[in-house]
């Protein structure tokens, strides 16, 4: 097999399950521990992995966080797709909490009920009074890029609160590092937000998997994921550990 071959394969595998072992590589590929070797110290001077024990890990770039206006410009159709079974799954007379996500912003056209909404989305609050929704708007910072409310006051007010559901967007979603973030006190927000609630969901299409952020949400565990296919995740591991409902 020829080198770019095997480190097509290595890197291949490093995507899917995020760590690979030499002995799997010296099975599959048929070659010998010195030629793994070599090839493992090629991919990391280049960048693509970091050699551990017996194997290597995938490394992550991490992203910069987009605008409003970036992100709403991102896979629209998945998002409509997305929002429009989220808000499905609202009740009458349910309390829940919606965050300044630009999937949660899609779900908006979709409330048809009579709820209760608790956001920190500027954006959002100004949508859901147009809905003649029962609206609370959080206290703190606004950010300049998405228009969320942040803060400690923000965090300390949500707290006051409890909901039957939680709708969050999410950056990012790892089998290892969970649901990610670029900004702290996003995650801090989002992470008591799930705190709060009944049941958690979190927006993510396709493009989401397999990226991590700067700040951690929440473990995979600790939530109910909303995806617009779950074929795309036929390569993640992060179908044995998440709930995941496909939209439909």
């Amino acid at each position: 097999m020829l080198t770019e071959e095997r480190h097509s394969y290595i890197l291949k595998k490093l995507k899917e399950e995020g760590i690979v072992k030499s002995q799997d590589i010296i099975k599959e590929l048929n070659c010998s521990e010195s030629t793994v070797r070599r090839d493992l110290i090629l991919l990391e001077d280049a960048g693509h992995l970091k050699r551990i024990h017996g194997g290597a890990k995938r490394v992550y770039d991490l992203d910069e966080e987009l605008s409003v206006v970036e992100k709403s410009a991102k896979n629209v159709h998945e998002k409509t797709l997305i929002a429009r079974y989220a808000a499905s799954l609202i009740k009458e007379n349910d309390v829940i909490y919606m965050d300044a996500g630009t999937t949660t912003l899609a779900m908006i056209p979709f409330l048809n009920k009579k709820i209760t909404v608790v956001t920190n989305g500027v954006q959002h609050a100004s949508l859901l009074v147009d809905q003649q929704l029962r609206v609370f708007l959080l206290g703190g910072v606004i950010k300049n890029t998405t228009k969320a409310i942040v803060g400690i006051n923000s965090v300390s007010e949500l707290k006051k609160y409890r909901f039957t559901k939680a709708f969050l967007g999410i950056n990012g979603i790892d089998e290892e590092y969970g649901c990610t973030t670029p900004d702290p006190e996003e995650a801090l927000l989002k992470n008591t937000a799930i705190q709060q609630s009944s049941i958690s969901y979190v927006l993510s299409d396709h493009s989401k998997w397999g990226k991590v952020n700067f700040a951690k949400v929440c473990d995979l565990e600790e939530v109910t994921i909303i995806t617009d296919q779950i074929k795309h995740l036929k390569n993640h591991n992060i179908l044995k550990n998440a709930t995941i409902l496909e939209a439909t």
